[in-house]
């Protein structure tokens, strides 16, 4: 991957995490309406804030995006592929749990069944995400797809998780998915080289 490229993926994904967090964030004010703005600027001001969350966002999804692909290039040297696989295989489940059941069981933390909502949308979200990343390329993609969209976004989103508002957490994990599901469904693209 060239400078270039990852410049022009940084800032498309940067824009992307903007605009997911824009949508979200007016999505859930609609719904909520927690925020009394009294004015114009008020509106204003929560745009701004909006946008820079999801610029944020979108970075620290490009710091996992890429800290995957360092694992993955280390792995695949260490591991066999299939190892390797079985390896993500494994990890990912053990994630989506802990996020389902063990948050619960073990700390008490969260509610239940907003916990087991959002590990179902993080769980349908990836399959799709997989299944198109899978279809673009070649079946060998369906596992690294599932690991990286759920291990580590639920990762990513473990800060968030803390909150234990359920408003916050899907204003933190949303934007983190769309730029995830993004950064992973455009990699293929990024990385070929281009034959004249």
């Amino acid at each position: 991957m060239s400078l270039r490229k990852w410049f022009n993926l940084f800032w498309k994904t940067l824009l992307i995490g903007a605009i997911a967090s824009l949508i979200t964030g007016v999505l859930l004010q609609f719904g909520t309406e927690r925020i009394v703005f009294k004015g114009s600027s008020d509106y204003i001001v929560y745009f701004v804030i909006l946008i820079g969350y999801g610029m944020l966002a979108s970075v620290y999804s490009q710091m996992g995006f890429f800290a995957y692909l360092i694992l993955n290039y280390m792995a695949n040297g260490v591991f066999s592929r299939k190892v390797w696989q079985y390896i993500q295989m494994v990890l990912t489940v053990l994630a989506l749990l802990e996020l389902l059941f063990f948050r619960r069981i073990v700390g008490g933390q969260s509610d239940q069944w907003s916990d087991l909502i959002l590990g179902l949308s993080i769980l349908v979200v990836s399959i799709g995400v997989a299944y198109f990343k899978a279809k673009w390329t070649n079946l060998s993609a369906w596992v690294p797809t599932l690991f990286f969209m759920i291990a580590i976004t639920i990762v990513e989103a473990v800060g968030g998780l803390k909150i234990g508002v359920d408003t916050a957490t899907a204003f933190i994990v949303i934007p983190l998915m769309v730029c995830n599901a993004y950064q992973i469904l455009i990699l293929h693209r990024v990385v070929q080289n281009k034959k004249s």
